[in-house]
C-alpha cells in the first residue's frame, strides 16, 4: 500500500490480501465517491478494520431542482463483507444542503488556492473528469447537445477559473432556459459545488463516526487537504496510490 497521510507521508509497496478477519482499528471512510475499485477495497481492508461508504450524492440546490440518485452500492458485489461488518454503507449525502455545509462550500469556491487546484485537476486528472462528466457521451449544455470532448475542452478554459462562483450563483443557473454560455457557466459551477460538497460531507461523516478519510484520487486528496488547513479541521487524510489498475 502506498499511502500519504496528513503531515507525514509513509510509503510502502506491500501487497495486501482480502481478509474477513478484522485487523483492529482504525476505521476508514472512502471518499469522494460512493464506489471504489475492487483492488482499492482489498488494500483498504488490509489496513483498516472497517471501510465505510456513502451513498450516491444527489444534491438539491433549489426546491425545484435536483440530481437523480443512483442506487448502486459497494456492498452489492461484496455481501459477505457486509455480513461480517467489515464493509459499512448507507451514509446519506443527498438532498438540500444545511446552512453549515453551504457556508463551507462557499468558502471553498472563494478560496483562490482551492479553485486553482480544482481547475488544474479538471484539465489534467481523468479521475476527477470522469467523476463529474462522462466525456464519451454528449452533454446537455443549455439547449444544445454538445459532444463530450468538446464540452470538456471548453470547460478547461482558464476564464472559468477566474470567474467568481458561489452557491447562490449556481442556484440561479438551475433553470431550463439557459443560453449556451450560461449552460457552460452552470456546468462549471455545478462541478465546483459537487466536488466541494463531497469533501465537506467527508469531514462531517468522519467527525460524526470517528472515521479516517481515505482516497485513491490525488486531486481530491489535495483539495481536501486545502480545505482542512483553511477550516482548521483535523488533517487525518490518507492517499492510497493506485499502481497497475
Amino acid at each position: 500500500m502506498s499511502e500519504a497521510g496528513g503531515g507525514q507521508h509513509p510509503v510502502s509497496n506491500d501487497h495486501e490480501i482480502l481478509s474477513m478477519k478484522q485487523p483492529g482499528p482504525p476505521h476508514a471512510l472512502f471518499y469522494p465517491f460512493h464506489l471504489c475499485h475492487p483492488d482499492t477495497l482489498t488494500r483498504l481492508l488490509a489496513r483498516f478494520s472497517t471501510v465505510h461508504f456513502r451513498d450516491f450524492m444527489a444534491l438539491q440546490l433549489t426546491p425545484m431542482s435536483g440530481i437523480t440518485a443512483f442506487q448502486d452500492r459497494m456492498g452489492m458485489d461484496f455481501p459477505d463483507l457486509i455480513a461480517s461488518g467489515r464493509l459499512v454503507q448507507g451514509y446519506n449525502v443527498s438532498g438540500p444542503l444545511s446552512p453549515a455545509l453551504a457556508a463551507v462550500i462557499d468558502r471553498d469556491l472563494r478560496d483562490p488556492l482551492w479553485r486553482a487546484r480544482f481547475h488544474h485537476a479538471l484539465r489534467r486528472d481523468r479521475r476527477l473528469q470522469r467523476g463529474l462528466f462522462e466525456p464519451s457521451h454528449g452533454l446537455r449544455i443549455g439547449d444544445s447537445l454538445v459532444p463530450g470532448p468538446a464540452a470538456l475542452l471548453r470547460l478547461m478554459d482558464d476564464s472559468f477559473r477566474q470567474q467568481a462562483y458561489d452557491l447562490a450563483r449556481v442556484g440561479r443557473l438551475c433553470r431550463k432556459d439557459l443560453t449556451l454560455e450560461e449552460g457552460y457557466d452552470f456546468e462549471y459551477g455545478l462541478a465546483l459545488v459537487k466536488t466541494s460538497a463531497s469533501l465537506v460531507y467527508t469531514q462531517t461523516l468522519a467527525s460524526a463516526h470517528r472515521l479516517q478519510p481515505v482516497t485513491d484520487s490525488p486531486a481530491h486528496f489535495a483539495l481536501y487537504t486545502q480545505s482542512c488547513g483553511r477550516e482548521s479541521w483535523p488533517n487525518t487524510n490518507h492517499l492510497l496510490v493506485r499502481t497497475g489498475y
